[in-house]
């Protein structure tokens, strides 16, 4: 059995959550409303304050959704609740963010500056050279911050560019003089 599928899921207080058919789920919580159509071979039960999902049989597939679908949920619970936040930081010489309403504007040594939109239910703040990210859906802030990072990846020689602030970038050794 799914370790992760079969952990029933905690609806906090002020937290609701209802299950529409074909396993509409929708959360509603302090932060906003989350809504997010899940397997239908899933079966999505709610018992008091507790959320619980089971599989209809042991096929492969099955198992595999039975951990996303709880998962999924979960992060849902999460986002209303508490929200989620990416920070990314900025490293190199001359790499600057400017924050001006919702548009993001990054000079990344390009002979011009890439200028981004907040997505809808996301917002981002900058700090110095951290940008922070911060939303009620898990996958969308995900997304975001990656799509910024893309704008210019770490190198491994100097460590310049957009990197995630828990990430480690691998260095190497440059080149070295003939003697």
């Amino acid at each position: 059995m799914s370790r992760i599928g079969r952990m029933p899921i905690a609806v906090p207080a002020g937290v609701t959550v209802e299950i529409a058919e074909n396993n509409k789920v929708t959360v509603k919580g302090p932060k906003g409303t989350l809504e997010r159509v899940l397997p239908a071979e899933m079966e999505i039960k709610k018992e008091g304050e507790e959320i619980t999902v089971s599989r209809p049989n042991d096929l492969k597939k099955m198992k595999s959704l039975h951990g996303l679908t709880r998962t999924l949920i979960n992060n849902m619970v999460i986002g209303v609740t508490d929200g989620y936040q990416k920070t990314l930081e900025v490293n190199g010489v001359g790499y600057r963010v400017a924050k001006s309403g919702n548009k993001l504007t990054l000079n990344l040594g390009y002979s011009h500056p890439v200028e981004m939109t907040d997505p809808e239910g996301l917002e981002s703040k900058v700090d110095g050279n951290k940008i922070i990210i911060s939303g009620i859906d898990k996958e969308k802030v995900g997304q975001y911050a990656a799509e910024i990072r893309d704008k210019r990846r770490p190198e491994p020689y100097k460590g310049k560019g957009i990197k995630y602030a828990d990430e480690v970038i691998r260095r190497k050794v440059g080149k070295t003089g003939k003697k």
